[in-house]
């Protein structure tokens, strides 16, 4: 899996691509673990056709972390496969999902400074 970090606004976007596995979740885990104090965070999925439970337990941790941040963590650009999986999942009650990264980024509440 390929995982790509950037600042777009304020907001971390977290990209990735490929299989997001529970060979490939350490990558996820190591970058959250490197920015404890995150508060706001885009996970782009345009680019992972397969999620498994370890996948979705670490994206629910990173949501956890945010939260209690005072953040949030919004997907955006779920493929059908992995849509479905949230959906069956019952995880997109959870998440705040959106159709691209623009109304994901919308979509924050401004940061009190």
């Amino acid at each position: 899996m390929e995982l790509n970090h950037r600042v777009a606004d304020g907001v971390s976007v977290l990209e990735l691509r490929g299989r997001f596995d529970a060979y490939e979740v350490p990558a996820v885990v190591k970058w959250f673990d490197a920015n404890p104090d995150i508060i706001n965070v885009i996970v782009n999925l345009s680019g992972v056709g397969f999620i498994d439970s370890s996948g979705l337990s670490t994206l629910v941790k990173g949501l956890k972390r945010c939260r209690q941040n005072g953040g949030e963590l919004h997907l955006c650009n779920l493929q059908q496969p992995v849509l479905i999986i949230f959906e069956l999942t019952r995880l997109d009650k959870a998440f705040s999902i959106f159709a691209d990264e623009a109304a994901a980024r919308a979509a924050f509440k401004p940061v009190k400074e």
